[in-house]
């Protein structure tokens, strides 16, 4: 049970301070999350505090590959426009 960063993270440092385990560590080309340490925050938060916070829209997934900011949810872009434009790879449209 641990969160992935993926390529949409753009390093804008964000979430490297919120994590109640300091699980979240900068990397190149993008922040990774060490799954040994992450606990998804559970005991501590109700809600992962590196996607609360994140900026990014499928930056932060969960142990499925589900992003935990789905497309269009932080821009409120209708997820057909973000199709369209092709702003995000297929897999999370």
């Amino acid at each position: 049970m641990a969160l992935q960063i993926t390529a949409q993270c753009v390093n804008c440092w964000a979430c490297y301070d919120v994590c109640p385990n300091d699980a979240i560590y900068d990397d190149k080309p993008h922040f990774l999350i060490n799954e040994d340490k992450c606990t998804e925050c559970l005991g501590d938060h109700d809600d992962p505090q590196c996607a609360a916070i994140c900026p990014i829209e499928c930056a932060i997934v969960d142990e499925l590959g589900d992003p935990l900011n789905a497309p269009g949810s932080l821009t409120n872009i209708p997820i057909e426009k973000i199709a369209e434009m092709e702003l995000l790879p297929a897999e999370y449209l």
